[in-house]
């Protein structure tokens, strides 16, 4: 598993060995949030733009999207979290992934915090 990048928005994004990337938010982010109740994901095959709104998320808090920092196409949803929205609460960082994409370029990744970046961010 590589090093996870991070967005202002509290966002995580992990870089897969297929050159995949893989969605999710903080721990930060979901405990700013409380319990989550529903998530709107992107569906698989759809091309997306950097920038764009790619899924909703609901929590008996607040309401929040997920913007992509990157452009390129998903390939794989987290079918998952229709049925337990919860996996985002108990397990943001596994368990509580949004999607994965397949991007068609990743330069856009070498402008986003690393972990020591993130955490003094959120401090």
């Amino acid at each position: 598993m590589s090093e996870l990048k991070y967005t202002e928005d509290h966002e995580w994004i992990r870089q897969e060995e297929d050159g995949s990337l893989t969605f999710g938010i903080t721990d930060h982010a979901q405990d700013s949030l409380g319990d989550v109740v529903f998530v709107e994901l992107p569906e698989a095959g759809q091309t997306l733009n950097a920038g764009e709104e790619v899924a909703v998320i609901e929590s008996v808090k607040a309401a929040g999207e997920i913007k992509l920092p990157v452009s390129g196409t998903v390939i794989e949803v987290n079918d998952a979290l229709s049925d337990k929205p919860e996996l985002v609460n108990s397990d943001p960082l596994g368990e509580g992934w949004f999607f994965r994409l397949k991007p068609d370029d990743t330069s856009a990744l070498d402008d986003l915090m690393d972990e020591e970046q993130y955490k003094a961010f959120i401090e």
